[in-house]
């Protein structure tokens, strides 16, 4: 399952956001630190094609791919050194998958800047900082440990203490230890020492329902040159998430009505779940039915024998074959039988790389 850290300044709408994509009760007050432990939960990801094999299927039950989002409470400047409640929240942070960094990309005089006028770059930077200093005391304690068995001469040590070096070269630049990792070793590192700036991040600017509508504004854009010019390219998502609250609470008529009424294709959360599976390399295939149409997330280059191990280690241990369908020339065919009669099914061995939307039934015998 993907998870998801919701970070940023107090006050920047986490806490709204997360509420509204979970429909939670987590608090929302105006005032920092008012969430005094990580909130979770877990969020479906709208795939339309889950339903419109459900709709062929008919099964007793329909269970989307699901994505988890964990709402921490917010840093401020002086968190790597414990201000605020950084280091609780620090920690909480090194246990997601990526980072959701939300900011303020709006006006209102009834909601308190921690920092007082609002200002996207600022606080872009004042969280890029805190992270990566929170990095830099990691890193340089570990640099103290293997330095010493490298400078004895053990190449292994060796090898990674220069790619410390490196880390802490791209940290003190201000940019993310991301840039230093040119390696799935270097990733490995990284990942054991719990490295904050080596997650990926996506960006989420909060902006008010007419900029939204708009599609963002001056300080969207001014966010967007800064996130760029800092490390590679990011995403910025741009949502409301006063707007997104409201839209909660309306029947699934009433917001599409709505959504229209406004000229908005998509939610900004939809955007925002559909930009996290892009970032992680993520995509879905399809288990279908008579008990469950059911979608699985996978990486981008999975086998078919990797995805076996998604469903049960069973169906891995005991892989025998995949039979794999395109979900819409299933949704044409309407069954499996139907599908293997027009020759659409095809039948792939446990090395077969898996397509994003396909519907797999997988043959095996423990």
């Amino acid at each position: 399952m993907l998870r998801l850290g919701i970070v940023g300044l107090p006050n920047v709408g986490k806490s709204t956001l997360f509420n509204a994509l979970t429909a939670a009760e987590a608090a929302a007050e105006n005032y920092p630190f008012c969430t005094v432990e990580p909130n979770v939960g877990a969020v479906p990801v709208p795939d339309p094609r889950l339903r419109q094999l459900a709709d062929v299927v008919k099964p007793r039950r329909v269970v989307p791919a699901v994505v988890e989002f964990v709402d921490i409470a917010g840093l401020v400047a002086g968190a790597s050194t414990g201000e605020g409640l950084g280091n609780q929240f620090l920690a909480n942070i090194r246990e997601v998958d990526a980072i959701v960094h939300v900011v303020r990309c709006f006006e209102d005089p009834d909601v308190t800047h921690v920092m007082g006028a609002v200002d996207p770059v600022r606080d872009h930077d004042v969280i890029t900082a805190e992270l990566a200093l929170a990095d830099l005391a990691v890193i340089e304690r570990r640099l103290e440990k293997v330095g010493k068995t490298a400078r004895s001469g053990n190449k292994d040590d060796q090898v990674e203490a220069g790619f410390l070096e490196r880390v802490v070269d791209e940290l003190n630049a201000g940019r993310g230890a991301r840039d230093a990792m040119d390696s799935p070793e270097h990733r490995r590192v990284l990942r054991q020492l719990g490295i904050l700036t080596a997650k990926p991040i996506l960006y989420a600017a909060n902006v008010t329902e007419d900029d939204f509508a708009a599609g963002g504004g001056p300080a969207v854009e001014r966010l967007r040159d800064s996130v760029q010019g800092h490390h590679e390219p990011a995403d910025v998502v741009v949502f409301s998430a006063q707007f997104e609250a409201e839209l909660m609470h309306l029947s699934t008529e009433e917001r599409t009505a709505f959504l229209a009424s406004a000229g908005i294709a998509e939610p900004g959360l939809d955007r925002l779940i559909h930009a996290g599976y892009r970032l992680l390399g993520l995509e879905t295939f399809f288990t279908v039915g008579e008990k469950e149409v059911r979608a699985w997330d996978i990486h981008q280059g999975a086998t078919a024998f990797d995805a076996a191990g998604e469903i049960h280690s069973d169906f891995q241990r005991g892989f025998i074959r995949c039979e794999t369908v395109a979900w819409g020339a299933f949704v044409g065919a309407g069954s499996y039988k139907v599908a293997r009669e027009q020759g659409l099914v095809r039948s792939e061995g446990r090395e077969y790389l898996v397509q994003d939307g396909e519907v797999l039934l997988f043959r095996f015998n423990v």
